[in-house]
């Protein structure tokens, strides 16, 4: 709802221009906003005019008129001046304080209406109606881009992407939750992966820059109807957690790129237990040394390459194989063997995964 502090900057500035002083009052007679210096408002004139069939009433040097919200009353004007021109600008400041609410009450709606349905809680009719009546574009290209601050400055992180996307775009920020600022992105036709993930770097690189923030921006697919919405906003959740278990170092996760991790994401936990105990029986790596964990990362990263590996970690070749050979006494996987390689690099991230779920639990 519009605010006191709304109207009475409005009549401030009505008062600036004509010079006639304005008075809005709520239905019992109690002063809203005014620029007289001291009203003296009679209540009982107030609640009577309220009351009556009548759109407006002179008394005296002043005029009554009554301000509608869907043909309800629900504030009095008071227009007080010695010119002519009393009754017009009582009428424009009417006016303009009716188009101030209707702004503002279609602001909160839309806010209310993408939060239902980014939650799916609207049936297909009502998201329909809703969409035309806040003339919202029912058949667009959409997609869902959630972003977590990691500090508590939702605030300033919300109001600087509400700077960068703006409603008259098709865009629009909202959220549903603490800690998490939701962008609801209209996009151009066939739009391409490689523009949807820039727009992602767009958010963390600005976030970073203006207001030092450390972010990480995760997006669903596209959609092309306002129906689907809650389907990308699922998909960006998804990621986003998805992206905290495995690629706990990418700023951006796209859905369609989560690889074997959302696969692993979405298996019953005791079978992922199962799985662990069947390749590593007791010897279960939960907590592997930086050391071991660097070396097997970026024997992975130069494809099972001995030689350009121990370059990259600036070790002796024979050193690097030492720790190969280590790992498997302890695993009786060999990272030199593709089958094992891939047996364990899909091992380490259920590990992962099951350690995550040690610690929600």
């Amino acid at each position: 709802m519009i605010t006191n502090q709304v109207i009475q900057t409005s009549l401030d500035e009505l008062r600036a221009i004509t010079k006639v002083e304005l008075c809005v009052c709520d239905l019992n007679g109690s002063v809203v906003a005014s620029t007289l210096p001291n009203p003296d408002i009679r209540k009982d004139l107030i609640s009577s005019f309220a009351a009556s069939p009548a759109d407006s009433q002179i008394i005296g040097s002043s005029h009554l008129l009554k301000i509608l919200d869907e043909g309800e009353t629900v504030y009095i004007l008071l227009a007080q001046g010695l010119n002519d021109d009393v009754y017009m600008v009582g009428k424009i400041a009417v006016s303009q304080i009716q188009n101030l609410m209707l702004a503002y009450k279609e602001r909160y709606d839309r806010n209310s209406f993408f939060q239902n349905l980014l939650l799916d809680n609207m049936l297909l009719v009502d998201i329909y109606n809703r969409a035309k009546k806040l003339h919202i574009e029912f058949f667009c290209p959409r997609a869902v881009y959630l972003i977590e601050t990691h500090q508590e400055r939702d605030g300033i992180a919300a109001e600087l992407l509400k700077g960068m996307f703006t409603t008259h775009s098709g865009d629009y920020v909202t959220s549903v939750d603490e800690g998490n600022i939701i962008l609801l992105k209209a996009l151009e036709q066939d739009v391409d992966a490689q523009a949807m993930e820039s727009i992602a770097n767009t958010i963390v690189d600005m976030m970073n820059t203006e207001a030092m923030l450390n972010v990480t921006v995760s997006y669903g697919q596209v959609v092309s109807e306002l129906k689907d919405v809650s389907k990308s906003y699922k998909e960006a959740k998804m990621a986003l957690e998805v992206g905290k278990i495995f690629y706990a170092e990418k700023n951006v996760v796209a859905y369609n790129r989560l690889g074997i991790g959302r696969l692993i994401y979405q298996l019953p936990a005791n079978l992922c237990r199962m799985f662990i105990q069947e390749i590593f029986g007791e010897n279960m790596p939960y907590d592997l040394d930086e050391e071991t964990l660097n070396t097997i990362n970026k024997f992975f990263e130069n494809n099972m390459n001995v030689s350009e590996t121990s370059r990259q970690l600036f070790v002796h070749r024979n050193t690097l194989v030492y720790r190969i050979e280590r790992i498997q006494e302890s695993t009786g996987l060999d990272l030199r063997c593709f089958d094992d390689a891939l047996t364990f690099k899909i091992a380490l991230m259920v590990v992962n995964y099951i350690k995550y779920l040690d610690k929600m639990e």
